[in-house]
């Protein structure tokens, strides 16, 4: 490899992957995965090259401007040799090289520039479509894998982009020119160094078959690592709390060892890789040179010829051991831009019709489930939902209850249209959810989850999450109604004050109240609690209920709670079993009907006393 290909490599970075716990999991997941068998599917980053002409022309431009003045030194070194190291044949040379240097400042300069946007526009389209895929999507593939895709694949693509193609590229045009040049100097000498070309590309592509398939293999192993990974930090509390850091460490440690393992059987494969091909291109280059010591004593060729007929043909050894090590690589990027396309072809499930069927204006609120039968993908023979059937009134308030997997929390996810039901029909203001943008019908939704799901930043920040236009005044007065502005307030900067990741730094409840205001600052015609007062006490729970009561006013809202006592005073109550409404009714009616509300009303309020 010459001075100027080592000066556009990176250096790779250790890669962790799945140790032997993971073994099964890693085999299924290569096998599942499509395997990039050449270089195809790196024609798959030329729309976002496309987008960036000039720079990609100027990077040609001096791409070719730094091959041909790197053949043009051959030239004027046989010029100075042949006519007597004459002052003005140096001054010819000094002036290739210093054309050399500029074409090949400003070729890494341009390449370089290229190949950052390139990778910086290809990460921001895979975070925005992974950011539009579906709730399904994540049930087949985990966040880390996702992240995996994000970081360690499109940074082996930006290597592939900002340095290996660019090599590549060079190499090649410098082994035609260099070809070209060795025919006019020596015809003879010529077809001798074209004899060793066959013997040095049936290694190159046999063993880079090889390093293409350990190299995918690594990087599988590396995504379903990080899967663990992000889980396990995810979870940390969890994880800490039953003391398996150990068993957390040995885990990770043997994908560790895995990864390493995997990544030196792909080194391994490399190295034979470049061991033959140099080997056999310089023995081959020596035998010329002992051909040509001939020709030269013989007086058919002159020292200058012999000059630069040494060089072009370094020169062309040069190119053809780059390119070997280069396929390499373009063979990993190959694979790393398979996963990543997997990413971007992947279509949501959910999503707008071609022609969305507008909400009407101004909003009701009023909702409408019609015999609706819905089963998460996978579970076809457990339905979540069967057969049920809710119709919600315009500004009324109805709570959910029932026992755990009633199917009360997956009726909420079919009214934001996470899913669509297998069977029957949802509907906002008379509109089924599946002819209308699910931004739509979101942005008419106001979700307080029972994991409040805040982000790190600012309580501002959180609270504007709801409603990116809210100024301060807006977020104080959501906080206040959601009694948190006291302990906000209380911060060393307020509201300003940062919250760490995911807003750790609050208890359990002032994170739920802080989620409330959230909700509440979004003005949404529907209100949507799901066991929103679960993680408050007693007092925060009564205060926050009355806060909640000013909030249902003038909405519709859907109330989903374990704790009877949180929905006494709701307008419905509606009892679920086994993905079906049995009851409905108020707290008095039900209790007196004597079913399943009345024995979890019995349960609870007998446990309270």
């Amino acid at each position: 490899m010459s001075l100027n290909d080592a000066s556009e490599t990176t250096s790779a970075a250790g890669r962790p992957s799945t140790g032997q716990s993971f073994a099964q999991k890693i085999t299924e997941a290569a096998a599942a995965r499509p395997k990039a068998r050449d270089a195809r599917p790196l024609l798959r980053l030329w729309p976002f090259v496309a987008r960036h002409k000039l720079e990609a022309i100027l990077a040609g431009v001096f791409l070719l401007g730094s091959t041909s003045a790197t053949l043009g030194l051959t030239g004027a070194s046989r010029l100075v040799l042949d006519h007597g190291f004459r002052r003005e044949y140096f001054l010819i040379a000094a002036a290739v090289a210093i054309a050399l240097a500029l074409a090949t400042a400003l070729r890494f300069y341009f390449v370089t520039k290229l190949g950052e946007r390139v990778v910086a526009d290809l990460r921001r389209a895979v975070y925005d479509h992974v950011l539009g895929l579906d709730q399904a999507f994540f049930l087949k593939m985990t966040t880390g894998e996702v992240l995996s895709r994000l970081s360690t694949d499109i940074a082996i693509l930006e290597t592939l982009v900002g340095s290996s193609a660019s090599i590549a590229l060079r190499n090649a045009i410098t082994l035609v020119g260099a070809i070209g040049l060795l025919l006019v100097v020596s015809p003879l000498l010529t077809l001798c160094v074209l004899a060793i070309v066959p013997v040095v590309l049936v290694p190159l592509f046999v063993v880079g078959r090889n390093v293409r398939r350990l190299s995918v293999k690594a990087q599988d192993e590396f995504a379903a690592a990080m899967g663990f990974a992000g889980e396990s930090l995810d979870q940390l509390e969890t994880v800490q709390a039953f003391g398996r850091e150990r068993a957390a460490q040995a885990r990770f440690g043997a994908a560790v060892e895995g990864a390493f393992a995997a990544s030196l059987s792909r080194v391994r494969a490399r190295a034979m890789m470049t061991f033959l091909v140099m080997s056999l291109v310089f023995l081959g280059v020596a035998a010329v040179l002992w051909l040509g010591t001939h020709f030269v004593s013989g007086g058919s060729m002159s020292g200058g010829a012999l000059l630069q007929f040494l060089f072009l043909s370094v020169l062309a050894a040069g190119s053809v051991g780059a390119l070997g090590e280069v396929w390499g690589e373009v063979q990993k990027a190959s694979g790393a831009m398979e996963r990543i396309d997997a990413l971007l072809r992947a279509r949501p499930g959910i999503a707008a019709p071609p022609a969305p069927r507008p909400l009407p204006v101004p909003p009701r609120g009023e909702i409408a489930f019609e015999d609706v039968t819905f089963a998460y993908p996978g579970r076809a023979d457990l339905p979540a939902l069967n057969g049920f059937s809710l119709r919600v009134r315009p500004g009324e308030t109805v709570a959910l209850v029932g026992p755990s997997g009633a199917g009360k929390s997956t009726a909420l996810r079919l009214l934001l249209r996470f899913y669509d039901p297998d069977a029957g029909r949802v509907s906002v203001d008379g509109v089924d959810l599946r002819e209308a943008d699910p931004a739509e019908v979101r942005g008419r939704m106001a979700l307080v989850a029972q994991d409040a799901g805040l982000f790190s930043g600012s309580a501002l920040d959180n609270i504007r999450f709801g409603r990116e236009d809210a100024d301060e005044v807006d977020a104080r007065a959501a906080a206040r109604a959601a009694e948190a502005e006291g302990f906000l307030l209380a911060l060393p900067r307020g509201l300003e004050e940062p919250l760490g990741e995911r807003a750790k730094t609050l208890s359990g409840g002032q994170r739920q109240r802080l989620a409330i205001a959230r909700a509440l600052v979004r003005n949404a015609p529907i209100l949507l609690l799901d066991e929103a007062t679960s993680a408050l006490d007693a007092e925060n729970e009564r205060l926050v209920q009355l806060a909640l009561q000013t909030a249902m006013q003038g909405r519709t809202t859907l109330v989903i709670a374990h704790r009877l006592a949180t929905v006494l005073k709701a307008d419905r109550i509606v009892v679920m079993d086994q993905g079906r409404v049995v009851e409905e009714g108020r707290h008095g009616e039900l209790v007196v009907r004597g079913g399943l509300y009345a024995r979890l009303a019995r349960l609870q309020f007998q446990d309270a006393a």
